[in-house]
């Protein structure tokens, strides 16, 4: 990695890498600044409109909340992007968090709907006392209906057109490549990494922040694009089952992959 300089009174000093407290430093870094979901991508201008943080998702449309995303915002094409937050500290990391964000992917997708996003965005602000027709005008810039903008968030969601993002201060190499093997697997769905490190010169506190996308390889992208054939086409579904569980040496989350697998091809995804 290149190194990190900071310049003060003619003076050079090398920033360091500094761990976060706490997970929730990271989460709420992303609440208050979503840019950082784009990363060192070429749509570092993308805006992201927070729906909630730690978002109930039922197991079905009459039941209770069983899981708790951290993060659920909707970009400006109106994609409903589900953020799972980890310190690379932590053990699950590695393993667990795939089969939680597949948890969310599954079942958000089957019960979610516009009106609800929509509820959630608007309670979450009146609860903490903004405005959320100003924030939801500003976010839109004037360029779409309010009404038009949610109409288009349940349509993605009925296509399975939702993206999913892994945080953490280092995304291990396990999970690395099962983000890139799921994105490269499926067109409408994006399944991403973000790295967000932060720095401080020495003996100051943090003050740098650097976020960088992973699994938005040359063949996710020619896939998203619609220029590349998938590569469900040769493989066979135990082929798929069998390379997923490779990757993360566990059986259980590949079938959950598989579960979701299912139905975001049932979704047109």
């Amino acid at each position: 990695m290149s190194a990190i300089f900071k310049t003060k009174n003619f003076e050079l000093s090398r920033m360091v890498e500094v761990p976060y407290e706490a997970e929730d430093v990271l989460q709420k870094l992303l609440a208050d600044y979503p840019g950082l979901l784009a990363g060192d991508s070429e749509d570092a201008d993308s805006d992201w409109l927070l729906i909630q943080r730690e978002i109930g998702i039922a197991e079905s449309e009459d039941s209770g909340s069983r899981w708790s995303l951290d993060h659920l915002f909707v970009d400006r094409d109106a994609v409903p992007t589900l953020v799972e937050v980890k310190r690379s500290t932590d053990s699950r990391i590695r393993r667990e968090v795939v089969g939680q964000m597949l948890d969310y992917a599954a079942n958000g997708s089957a019960v979610w709907s516009q009106e609800s996003i929509r509820t959630s965005f608007e309670s979450c602000a009146d609860r903490e006392g903004r405005d959320h027709e100003a924030e939801l005008a500003e976010f839109l810039g004037g360029q779409e209906d309010p009404d038009q903008f949610w109409n288009r968030v349940g349509e993605n969601l009925k296509l399975g057109k939702i993206r999913l993002v892994f945080v953490a201060d280092e995304i291990p190499r396990e999970l690395r490549r099962v983000i890139e093997f799921m994105n490269e697997q499926m067109e409408s769905t994006e399944v991403i990494g973000l790295e967000v490190k932060q720095f401080a010169a020495d003996g100051e506190r943090a003050t740098t922040l650097m976020s960088t996308l992973i699994g938005r390889t040359e063949t996710a992208r020619q896939v998203k694009g619609g220029t590349a054939p998938r590569r469900q086409g040769t493989w066979t579904l135990d082929d798929y089952r069998r390379e997923v569980a490779d990757r993360m040496g566990d059986e259980a989350i590949a079938r959950r992959v598989m579960e979701l697998h299912r139905l975001l091809v049932e979704a047109g995804a």
